[in-house]
C-alpha cells in the first residue's frame, strides 16, 4: 500500500518534455530509497489530477520507467515498484563524520551496557512494578483534562508547571512532611534528573566543591559536574552522613552545597538520624553552604513513622527539596519536583523558564485529576501495602536460600535492600554468574563514588511479585554455588 503522497514538481518550462521529467523524479526516488520494492504509484488518472497534467503524459512516464525495469504492472491490481537501479549510496565513512574540534568524554550511563536476556528478573536498584500503574485511571484523567481544557492546556503552558499540580503537590508536601510549599515556590519538572539539574545550574559555579554520599545515585552525580562542581565523598553508616567528617572538612575548606538522600538513602537504604540532620542544618546555616536534598521515594516507608524532611526544619531557608512522583506511578511517567525558599527559587525559575519554557501540560493536569479524585491517594497506599509484603517476602527468601552467605537489616522503607555478603565471597562474579542464570543485580562498585571492591550488593524488591522474587533468590543461590564450588575446586587442586 502507497504511504504518503508523490512530491512532484513538473516544469512545463523546461526543454526536457513532462513525462520524462515524471520518470526522473521517481527513478531518482527509487535509487535514493524513498520508494521501495513493492510500493504501489498511484494511478494514472489520480496522480494526473493531482499534478494537473494530461493522463496521457502519466502513462508515458510509467512506460519510461517499464523499459528501465523500475516499475512493473499487475492485471487489475496497479503500478509497483521493482527494484532500484543501483544500490543507495554508501554512508560516508565514520571518520569523514568526527568533528575537527576537541570534545569532552561521554558521561557514565545509568544502566548496564546491554539488555538482559529475556526472562531475566530485575533486582538491580529498585524501580515500581509497572504491571500495577493505574493505567485505566490516569488515561481517563488525561482525556477530561483534554477535553475540558484543551486549548488553554496546548497553548500557554507555565514554564514552571500547571498551577493544579503545582497545588496539589504544595498540600500534600504540607500535610505529609511538613514542608513549607506553595504554588509559588515550587516547580514541576520532567524528572528528578532535570530537577537536580536545575538546582545545580542555579547554586554552583564551576569549581565550587560539593560533598555527596561515599554511597549514592551515579546520575546525580553527574548532573552535578554538568555545572561544574567538584565532587568530594563521605562516608555513610548507619545513622547516614557522617556529619563529623563534614565538619572537619568545613574547618579546611568552603564547601558550596551538600547533596543527600537522608530518607532511605540511595543505595544503603539508611534513614539519617534526626540528631544529624539537625546538626547538618545548623552547619549550613554557620558556614553558608546549601543543601540539596533528595527524597526520591519518601512514600515507602513501612514501619513507624517517616522523619520530616531537612527542609522541614529550622535550617529549611538554606534547603532545597527535590523530590519525584514516578516510583509512586511509573519510570515511563517521570514527574519531579523542587522546592526551594522564594529567593533561591526566582533564580531557579528564570533558569528554567530560558531552557525548558513549556513542560506537559495535559499529563501535569491529568496526574493532578489524580489527585483531586483521590485516586493518587488510594494508590500510593496499595503500592506501600504491596512492597511491604514484598520487602518481608525478599528478606525470608534470602534467608532460606542464601542463609549465612549474606546479612542484611530490613529497612524500615524504600524500594531495595542492601545486604553484606560473607567473606570469601566475590560479588562482582556472583553477580556477572547470576545474571548467566537469568536474574540480575549489582554489585557496589556501581554505587561507590570512588569505584572500590566491596563486599555489599543492593536487591530491590518492588520491580516483582512474591514468588518472582523467591525465584530470583533461588538463581543467586545457584550461581554463588558453582562459584562455591569452583573455588573449592581450585583450592583442592593447590593442596594436591
Amino acid at each position: 500500500m502507497r504511504r504518503w503522497e508523490l512530491a512532484i514538481a513538473l516544469d512545463p518550462g523546461r526543454e526536457l518534455p513532462l513525462f520524462l521529467q515524471l520518470a526522473g523524479a521517481i527513478a531518482d526516488d527509487i535509487r535514493n530509497g524513498r520508494l521501495k520494492p513493492g510500493e504501489a504509484l498511484p494511478g494514472s488518472r489520480e496522480l494526473a489530477q493531482r499534478l494537473g497534467v494530461n493522463r496521457n503524459t502519466i502513462v508515458a512516464g510509467y512506460g519510461e520507467l517499464m523499459a528501465e525495469g523500475l516499475v512493473s504492472t499487475r492485471v487489475g491490481g496497479g503500478t509497483f515498484i521493482t527494484q532500484p537501479a543501483s544500490p543507495p549510496p554508501a554512508a560516508p565513512a565514520v571518520a569523514e563524520q568526527t568533528p575537527t574540534y576537541a570534545l569532552m568524554p561521554p558521561l557514565p550511563l545509568p544502566a548496564s551496557g546491554h539488555a538482559p536476556a529475556p526472562g531475566t528478573l530485575m533486582m538491580a536498584n529498585g524501580a515500581p512494578d509497572v504491571r500495577l500503574f493505574p493505567a485505566r485511571e490516569l488515561a481517563r484523567a488525561f482525556r477530561r483534562a483534554i477535553e475540558r481544557r484543551g486549548r488553554m492546556l496546548l497553548a500557554t503552558p507555565h514554564p514552571c508547571g500547571h498551577i493544579r499540580l503545582r497545588s496539589e503537590l504544595a498540600a500534600m508536601l504540607i500535610r505529609t512532611r511538613g514542608l513549607q510549599a506553595t504554588p509559588d515556590n515550587l516547580m514541576v519538572t520532567r524528572s528528578i534528573e532535570q530537577g537536580i539539574d536545575l538546582v545545580a545550574r542555579t547554586l554552583i559555579r564551576p569549581g565550587d566543591i560539593v560533598v555527596i554520599e561515599a554511597f549514592g545515585y551515579p546520575p546525580a552525580w553527574s548532573v552535578l559536574k554538568l555545572a561544574g562542581a567538584q565532587l568530594l565523598p563521605i562516608a555513610v553508616d548507619s545513622d547516614g552522613l557522617d556529619v563529623d567528617a563534614l565538619e572537619a572538612v568545613l574547618l579546611k575548606q568552603k564547601i558550596r552545597a551538600v547533596f543527600l538522600t537522608p530518607h532511605h538513602q540511595f543505595p544503603t537504604t539508611t534513614v539519617m538520624s534526626p540528631a544529624r540532620r539537625a546538626r547538618l542544618a545548623t552547619l549550613a546555616l554557620r558556614h553558608g553552604f546549601a543543601i540539596i536534598e533528595d527524597d526520591y521515594d519518601h512514600e515507602f516507608h513501612y514501619e513507624g513513622k517517616p522523619i520530616l524532611p531537612i527542609a522541614a526544619g529550622t535550617g529549611r531557608a538554606n534547603v532545597v527539596y527535590v523530590g519525584s512522583l514516578s516510583n509512586l506511578l511509573a519510570p515511563g511517567v517521570s514527574t519531579g519536583f523542587v522546592v526551594a525558599p522564594p529567593s533561591v527559587f526566582a533564580r531557579l525559575q528564570s533558569v528554567r523558564a530560558a531552557s525548558d519554557a513549556r513542560g506537559d501540560a495535559a499529563m501535569e493536569c491529568a496526574i493532578a485529576e489524580l489527585f483531586e479524585d483521590g485516586e493518587l491517594l488510594r494508590h500510593v497506599r496499595r503500592m506501600r501495602r504491596t512492597y511491604a509484603s514484598r520487602r518481608d517476602a525478599l528478606a525470608a527468601a534470602l534467608t532460606r536460600h542464601l542463609g549465612s552467605a549474606v546479612t542484611f537489616r530490613v529497612p524500615e522503607g524504600g524500594m531495595g535492600l542492601w545486604a553484606r555478603a560473607d567473606e570469601g565471597i566475590d560479588v562482582a562474579r556472583w553477580s556477572r554468574d547470576a545474571e548467566r542464570e537469568g536474574v540480575l543485580f549489582f554489585d557496589a562498585r556501581r554505587y561507590d563514588f570512588q569505584q572500590r571492591t566491596q563486599p555489599f550488593l543492593r536487591l530491590g524488591f518492588t520491580y516483582h511479585d512474591e514468588n518472582e522474587l523467591d525465584e530470583a533468590t533461588r538463581r543467586m543461590a545457584r550461581a554463588l554455588g558453582q562459584q562455591m564450588r569452583k573455588a573449592s575446586l581450585s583450592v583442592s587442586s593447590v593442596a594436591t
